[in-house]
């Protein structure tokens, strides 16, 4: 038997086999990509269908469907509507809501487990993926209804914050230095909710001195742009072959960016005191300053003595006091007594 069916003003000419148990397709889509950006596989399901359904008459991709000439029933069957849906060869295309359908997908299987059901062939296709980066989104829209419905959250300002932005670094670097990959992972998670919190308050400007408000977008298009400029060897005519040489081109796009008079501008100088001396050793250092270390008492001259020379051998000596440090306090917790011991 031949049939001839139309969909959208556009004719399919279609043999249909009445012994046939037919064919389901479940269509999913990412809410991470524009509605109506499906793959070209997806339009073939959703034009060849005999019949398309979606659960969810809000569904984002509805009106682009529409608008390109599929019919859309508004239904939600039963496992066993849909199979009996399909019979004599049918092929019915279900557009998969967020949820991904799980009553319906639970249902088939079911049914398919009793044995006594012919069972149409199951096909699950992507309509959409998602791009690297695409959980990104999950967080900016998290972030966004926790800032409007969380007591605490909604009150916080970038001041406020602050703290917590050194508190999650420290731990980072901790994560680091102990080579703990999980505790790794969490941290970066814990330091990216401080770069789109901020971002979020950001969005709101600032009544008290009149900034305009930036998003996200900005913070992430700002460094876009940043990266591409000061890497002129990947993006650019320049070449680069050593560390050196990527060193090079970094320090001088930076410098024609920030036009500074100073080499200890944009040093910050609340940063542990270690790593402010080894900081500011490494800009005269660079360029090429000669700059004898001023003369005095107490252990902060010496310290910072040592700073400057680590620096200049390639250590980081905040990192490796934290080392020491541990060092330290795992000979601490060696030394204690315990209870084990009759103390």
């Amino acid at each position: 038997m031949v049939r001839d069916l139309r969909v959208g003003g556009v004719g399919y000419v279609r043999g249909v086999n009445a012994s046939s148990p037919g064919r389901i397709v479940l269509l999913t889509t990412s809410h991470r990509v524009a509605p109506g950006l499906l793959s070209w596989p997806a339009w073939q399901a959703l034009h060849g269908a005999d019949r398309v359904l979606c659960a969810d008459g809000a569904h984002p991709q509805l009106p682009y469907l529409r608008e390109a000439g599929v019919r859309v029933d508004e239904a939600s069957p039963g496992a066993q509507e849909l199979v009996d849906a399909c019979a004599g060869g049918r092929t019915v295309t279900v557009v998969a809501t967020g949820e991904g359908e799980p009553r319906l997908t639970d249902g088939l299987s079911r049914l398919a487990g009793t044995g006594r059901v012919r069972m149409p062939e199951l096909e699950l296709l992507p309509a959409s993926y998602d791009l690297p980066g695409a959980r990104l989104l999950d967080l900016v829209q998290v972030m966004d209804r926790i800032r409007l419905e969380c007591p605490w959250s909604s009150q916080q300002t970038h001041k406020g914050l602050a703290k917590y932005g050194l508190e999650e670094a420290y731990e980072l670097v901790e994560a680091i230095e102990e080579g703990d990959r999980q505790e790794l992972r969490e941290e970066l998670g814990d330091v990216l909710l401080q770069v789109v919190f901020h971002a979020r308050i950001a969005e709101e400007g600032s009544p008290e001195d009149g900034s305009e408000p930036f998003s996200v977008d900005d913070v992430a298009a700002g460094i876009v742009t940043k990266l591409i400029h000061r890497h002129p060897h990947v993006f650019g005519d320049e070449s680069a072959s050593t560390p050196e040489e990527v060193a090079e081109h970094w320090l001088r796009t930076k410098a024609e960016e920030k036009r500074r008079t100073s080499v200890t501008e944009g040093v910050p100088l609340g940063q542990p005191a270690l790593a402010l001396a080894a900081k500011l050793a490494s800009r005269a250092r660079t360029a090429g300053l000669e700059t004898p270390l001023p003369r005095g008492e107490g252990v902060g001259y010496e310290l910072l003595a040592l700073a400057v020379r680590a620096e200049a051998q390639g250590v980081d000596p905040e990192a490796a006091l934290r080392a020491a440090a541990r060092a330290y306090r795992d000979a601490i917790r060696t030394s204690e007594p315990h209870p084990a011991d009759g103390a």
